[in-house]
């Protein structure tokens, strides 16, 4: 099913491919398919096309992540995407979780969504399966 399903597009691309990308990602959303923006803020960065892409995620990068707990200006950055994806209608979600202070600290800025090595490894599709079912099995809310 298409609202299952995510793509990410890299501020990158998007700067190469401006109008060719976001005609697709109208067709895209209007198949039902989620659209993120991945590693926003390490690119590219223009406030001025996010208010025409039909975007409906910003992936705080890894990067502001990993020092958020040391670094205010780090901190500042990841709070701020939270704040304009927030003002703009979209979710944000923060990549490179990889600490339980770390997603405090996201928690309380009021992150919702998060990915990282806290949560799990990479893993083949073989293996998700027997994942999750340990995952509901220990009580633990899946993480699907």
């Amino acid at each position: 099913m298409a609202k299952n399903l995510k793509l990410e597009i890299t501020e990158s691309v998007f700067a190469l491919f401006q109008a060719h990308v976001s005609a697709m990602i109208r067709e895209i959303r209007n198949m039902g398919v989620t659209v993120s923006l991945d590693a926003f803020g390490t690119g590219y960065s223009s406030l001025s096309y996010l208010k025409n892409l039909p975007l409906d995620e910003l992936k705080i990068n890894q990067s502001f992540v990993h020092d958020l707990l040391d670094d205010p200006s780090d901190a500042a950055i990841a709070e701020t995407i939270l704040a304009l994806a927030s003002s703009l209608g979209m979710r944000a979600l923060a990549e490179g979780v990889e600490t339980a202070g770390q997603l405090r600290r996201l928690k309380a800025m009021g992150c919702q969504f998060f990915q990282g090595f806290l949560f799990a490894s990479p893993m083949p599709a073989t293996e998700l399966d027997a994942y999750v079912a340990h995952q509901l099995g220990t009580g633990r809310r899946p993480l699907l």
